[in-house]
C-alpha cells in the first residue's frame, strides 16, 4: 500500500475530499492512487502540511515501520503531548548513549515501543537470513528460549550486558553501575581462563 493510501485511510478520508482540500478532480487522486500518475510536486507541500508527513511517503509502499511513524506523527498532532522526561538508550551502531523523549501520554509512548519492537524484529530477520551461512543455528534457538523462559531474570539482563562489553558490542563506559562491573569481571576472567 502506497503512503497516501494508507494516510486517507488512517485519517477516515475519502479520495473526493482530498481532492476539494486540492482543487482537483477525485480521478487524479484515483490515478496517484494506482500509480498511474505521480503526484505532481506543486501538491506536495500541500499534502505534507495536511498530514504532517514528509513528502517522501506518498508515492512509496510502506513499510511496518514506516506505518507506525505515520500513525506517531497523527497521534503527535491530534494529542500534543508534553515530554516529561528522557531515557538514555543505546541505538544500533552508536558509540553513546542518546537521549530519546518519553511523553506524558501513554499512546505516544506506546507507539514509540511498537515502532522499536518492529525495528527489532526487522534486525533479527535480517540476521537469522544469514543463519545458512552461520554454523549455530542453536544459537537462535537458545536465545528465543531464553527471551521466553528468562525475559526477566536479572542473571540474564547482566550476562548479555557483560558479553556485550566483553565483545565490544557496547563501549566501556556505558555501565548500569558498580555491581555490573563486578559481575562483568568476573565473567571475563572465566572467559579469558577458558581462552574464549
Amino acid at each position: 500500500m502506497i503512503g497516501l493510501e494508507y494516510m486517507l485511510g488512517l485519517y477516515n478520508m475519502q479520495q473526493l475530499e482530498l481532492a476539494d482540500q486540492l482543487g482537483i478532480k477525485k480521478q487524479n487522486i484515483n490515478l496517484w492512487l494506482k500509480g498511474k500518475q505521480n503526484i505532481p510536486k506543486k501538491y506536495l507541500p500541500t499534502l505534507e502540511k495536511f498530514f504532517h508527513i514528509d513528502s517522501s511517503y506518498f508515492s512509496k509502499e510502506l513499510n511496518e515501520i514506516e506505518k507506525l511513524e505515520i500513525q506517531k506523527e497523527k497521534l503527535k498532532k491530534e494529542l500534543q503531548p508534553i515530554i516529561e522526561r528522557h531515557e538514555h538508550v543505546l541505538r544500533r551502531g552508536a558509540d553513546k548513549l542518546e537521549s530519546v523523549p518519553i511523553y506524558d501520554k501513554e499512546e505516544i509512548n506506546k507507539i514509540e515501543r511498537s515502532i522499536e519492537k518492529e525495528k527489532l524484529i526487522q534486525r533479527f530477520k535480517e540476521t537469522l537470513e544469514q543463519v545458512d551461512k552461520h554454523p549455530y543455528m542453536d544459537t537462535y534457538r537458545i536465545i528465543i528460549e531464553l527471551l521466553e523462559q528468562a525475559e526477566s531474570e536479572i542473571i540474564l539482563q547482566k550476562t548479555i550486558q557483560g558479553l556485550a562489553h566483553y565483545l565490544n558490542v557496547l563501549p566501556g563506559d556505558i555501565t548500569t553501575g558498580s555491581e555490573q562491573e563486578e559481575f562483568e569481571a568476573a565473567l571475563f576472567e572465566v572467559l579469558d581462563d577458558h581462552n574464549y
